[in-house]
């Protein structure tokens, strides 16, 4: 019994600052899973729509999104990202959900 309860102080010891550290908010205790960093991703321009603070991006695999490459109309987060771009040009940009909308975070021309 007394091996018992030392290896459980041991294990306790060791998990004990994992399981105590708070995330985001949470409770401590709570283990969160952590959201994929967001990683540039090639696209070609095809819309830009200042007024509606929109882009149409034709794009690789967003990895961090787990989307599959497609066409899709994206919001963006500042709308001077759009004043950078203009339809026909090769990007590298960064996106996320943010409160459900698929949002640009980054874009920056890609130099031939």
């Amino acid at each position: 019994m007394k091996t018992n309860t030392t290896l459980l102080c041991f294990l306790l010891a060791l998990a004990g600052p994992a399981l105590a550290q708070g995330h985001g908010g949470h409770e401590p205790g709570v283990l969160v899973a952590q959201a994929k960093a967001p990683t540039p991703t090639r696209a070609e321009v095809r819309k830009v729509d200042k007024s509606a603070k929109k882009i149409t991006l034709r794009h690789e695999r967003i990895e961090n999104l787990d989307m599959d490459g497609m066409t899709m109309v994206f919001q963006v987060q500042d709308a001077a990202l759009l004043d950078q771009v203009k339809a026909g040009d090769q990007v590298r940009f960064t996106a996320e959900q943010i409160r459900g909308a698929y949002t640009v975070l980054t874009i920056e021309p890609v130099r031939p």
